[in-house]
């Protein structure tokens, strides 16, 4: 079998789930050439799982100071572009096309008539999962930005539907926990605003990864530039994670039972649906700006217990290569008694 994976890559998480899933095709012998759109080449980094990957243009959002800027979003992504690289890429030669939110790849297998399989989180948004209730248009909007034969979502609970375990690699270094020590990552964020709201606290250390070209420490802040493993093990010593609601760092956050508190991105129905989710579930607590109170509130809380997710991606493999036969209820259902316990909904 022979695929192509499309990556969605305006943000780190879907690039997190195709590491997860890249390791699991290698394990199992699957031939897989990727494709990342969203963000300039150069931005890209740590990608060596993905071999001699290609880029497209393909979709992206402009955010400005926290907030998604719609107008300029619009005017920045160019349709024409966009359909001239479905109808230019070659999927002549593959079986199989799985998409993380990646149009040009989902548009391409349409046009061809290539099987495609969709697995993201976006399509956990294709059922009644908190926070879209207010948003029928959010189902025909994911089938017009990224269509596919089969999608299967992922989340932080079943809610009751088709649902599977969040995509995440088992935890990289050992877990520990330094409550003075923060990890803070808010790429949405004006770096200005960020480090003004924490210098009013010098009992603690923040470490904020941000687009900077070298490290450089303040009175209680150091400021990295990006970087997967050093990220992962400031993750695992830290006492906890203030963030934007991206899906996969709080999956993360919370496999490694840390205390969260984000601050969802405005104008963006998904971290918005995402707050609303932790909230839920009592995973996190949430800030709609930079909030000094909050983070003092937040700061007394004690961190929860490590909340370890199944091995989705080997399941997803495994369903893959056998055809794509089981229903994905019934995969779900498997994967999710695999955990202990689920979280109790806190409907409030």
């Amino acid at each position: 079998m022979r695929i192509l994976y499309g990556v969605q890559g305006t943000g780190n998480g879907h690039i997190t789930r195709a590491r997860v899933m890249a390791q699991a095709l290698s394990r199992a012998g699957v031939a897989v050439d990727y494709l990342f759109s969203g963000r300039a080449p150069e931005r890209y980094f740590n990608m060596e799982p993905f071999g001699d990957y290609r880029t497209r243009q393909g979709l992206t959002l402009v955010t400005t100071a926290g907030r998604v800027q719609l107008g300029r979003t619009l005017c920045r992504n160019n349709l024409l572009r966009l359909w001239r690289d479905v109808r230019t890429l070659d999927l002549s030669g593959y079986d199989l096309v799985i998409t993380d939110f990646e149009p040009v790849s989902a548009w391409a297998a349409r046009r061809q008539r290539v099987p495609s399989v969709g697995i993201a989180h976006q399509y956990a948004f294709c059922h009644p999962v908190p926070g879209i209730e207010r948003a029928p248009w959010l189902k025909p909007a994911l089938n017009l930005i990224a269509p596919v034969e089969q999608a299967v979502g992922v989340h932080w609970h079943p809610f009751d539907g088709p649902i599977l375990p969040p995509l995440i690699e088992p935890a990289q270094h050992p877990l520990s926990c330094e409550p003075d020590r923060i990890l803070v990552y808010l790429p949405f964020e004006q770096l200005d605003d960020v480090r003004y709201t924490l210098v009013g606290f010098p009992g603690q250390r923040f470490i904020i990864y941000a687009a900077v070209d070298c490290a450089r420490s303040e009175p209680n802040l150091e400021i990295k530039p990006f970087s997967r493993d050093g990220f992962q093990r400031d993750l695992a010593r830290c006492g906890g994670v203030i963030a934007n609601a991206g899906f996969g760092l709080c999956s993360e956050a919370i496999q490694a039972g840390k205390k969260l508190l984000v601050k969802p991105l405005a104008n963006q129905i998904e971290q918005a649906a995402n707050a609303r989710a932790l909230e839920v579930l009592g995973h996190a607590r949430i800030m709609q700006r930079l909030d000094p109170e909050a983070i003092s509130g937040w700061l007394q809380l004690d961190n929860p217990p490590p909340q370890p997710w199944p091995d989705t991606a080997a399941a997803l493999v495994d369903w893959i290569l056998t055809g794509r036969h089981e229903p994905v209820q019934s995969l779900s259902q498997r994967l999710w008694s695999e955990m202990a316990s689920q979280p109790e909904l806190k409907i409030i």
